[in-house]
């Protein structure tokens, strides 16, 4: 196993967040020499080093506070079914792992049940593999009871998958009828089942909160207020970025899956508009997919969204690859690159020298007028007003800034139009008519011009 060269960023991407020792554990990236043959080469600008990838896998196993005692590449010509890896390697971790006194071994990549048993086996040791690990921080970062529901299902989903012969204690059978008993159910059967009841009635739940949160975005639409999403790759930022533009103090570290749970605050745009800020779950390369289904219901907020910020960090050498990666979630909620919803944000400008900066900037600049980048850096807040700025403009375009007056008398009037539109001001004018300031959607700027026949359409400032 070639030994990882010390990488300083990734060191430092995952710092414990208890400072309790979980595990003694070895990180092992598996990387093949040549693509599979069904498969195509990605583009350079879409393919991570076995480096990057490494220092990844060593974040997340940090993010649960396993202490990493070791780190390496294992290079393979082909995956070998039995154990994924070739048996000179497993005997060479086999070593590492007594003489290290390792508890854990984290295998970053999808290892079958048959491969993790025999892994297992050979290195007495629990294996772990990268859906497994995604899940385990999920389950740690959950904290509302929404959150707990939707890694459990997650998590059931995952080990219903296990259940093949993985444990030889599922091959016993039980119960029967009779003085001898009959054949009854296998133990394997009898938990698959208990699996299964226990996903129903989670879904049952879920079901529950996806229409309690239907019922907050259709009252949200009333007020109405439009809804911005923070989306992208897990550590880009998403949440120092939400704490600066809504002086909230959400959970941001230096840490993979900081935050899970979607907090929502409002926030006052420069030009007087009111919206609500949604912060969401980061993504990761090769995020499970019963992953993206059971998050599906607080996943909703991005596709309900009225424009989506999509915040790369952009300081990190893997930043196109990242990009790519949340693209391809995305795309699973059918939201395509070419959706007019989103806006890029390269943050953590605040990381880069004077020559980055500048080859950063003309990167940006080369970019097509509607998706060109916003530069930020959410830790000092510069380019943050820019970034207000455009996201009141991009709402702009769709939704429509009227100018109307009515008798100050007329309280339901004034009613109604807090009701079917966002009012920007209320002044009162020398002739003692009000005079109101709104802003509406297409279909409901038509119904205000059809109840003020003399209402007025203003252009933003730009």
């Amino acid at each position: 196993m070639e030994v990882r060269r010390r990488n300083q960023r990734a060191d430092l991407l995952s710092p414990t967040t208890s400072g309790v020792e979980t595990g003694r554990a070895i990180v092992i990236e598996p990387w093949l020499k040549r693509p599979p043959l069904r498969g195509a080469i990605r583009s350079s600008s879409h393919e991570r080093t076995p480096e990057a990838r490494l220092g990844e896998a060593v974040g997340l196993a940090r993010a649960i506070d396993l202490t990493v005692v070791e780190a390496g590449l294992v290079t393979l010509n082909e995956i070998r079914p039995a154990t994924y890896i070739g048996k000179g390697k497993v005997d060479e971790i086999a070593g590492l792992a007594k003489s290290l006194s390792a508890s854990v071994v984290v295998m970053d990549c999808p290892v079958s049940p048959v491969q993790q048993r025999n892994l297992e086996k050979a290195w007495s040791t629990k294996v772990i593999d990268r859906t497994g690990l995604i899940l385990e921080i999920f389950g740690r970062r959950a904290r509302t009871r929404e959150g707990a529901l939707q890694v459990e299902l997650a998590h059931l989903t995952y080990q219903k998958s296990r259940l093949v012969r993985s444990w030889t204690h599922l091959e016993r059978q039980r119960g029967g009828f009779g003085f001898l008993g009959g054949p009854g159910e296998t133990q394997i059967e009898a938990d698959r089942r208990v699996i299964e009841e226990r996903i129903a009635r989670i879904e049952s739940e879920l079901d529950k909160v996806k229409r309690t949160r239907k019922l907050h975005r259709d009252s949200r639409k009333r007020v109405p207020y439009p809804i911005i999403a923070l989306v992208g790759y897990t550590n880009a930022g998403k949440s120092t970025l939400f704490n600066r533009m809504t002086a909230a103090s959400v959970l941001s570290a230096d840490m993979l899956f900081a935050t899970l749970d979607p907090t929502l605050r409002a926030v006052q745009l420069p030009y007087g508009a009111r919206v609500i800020l949604s912060d969401t779950v980061g993504f990761i390369s090769d995020l499970p997919t019963m992953l993206v289904a059971a998050f599906r219901a607080t996943l909703e907020e991005v596709i309900e969204a009225d424009v989506i910020l999509h915040v790369r960090d952009i300081s990190h050498d893997d930043s196109g690859a990242q990009s790519h990666d949340v693209g391809k979630v995305l795309g699973e909620l059918g939201i395509e690159s070419s959706d007019p919803r989103l806006l890029e944000v390269w943050n953590k400008i605040d990381s880069l020298n004077s020559d980055q900066r500048l080859r950063v900037s003309n990167l940006a600049e080369r970019q097509q007028d509607r998706s060109y980048p916003l530069l930020v850096s959410a830790l000092n807040g510069e380019g943050v007003e820019r970034l207000l700025a455009a996201i009141e403009t991009r709402l702009g375009e769709a939704r429509q800034t009227l100018q109307l007056s009515i008798d100050p008398s007329d309280g339901a009037g004034l009613s109604w139009l807090y009701r079917h539109s966002e009012v920007l001001s209320r002044q009162m004018r020398d002739d003692g008519r009000l005079e109101v300031s709104v802003r509406a959607d297409a279909k409901n700027a038509e119904m205000v011009k059809h109840k003020y026949p003399g209402t007025t359409e203003v252009k933003p400032p730009i």
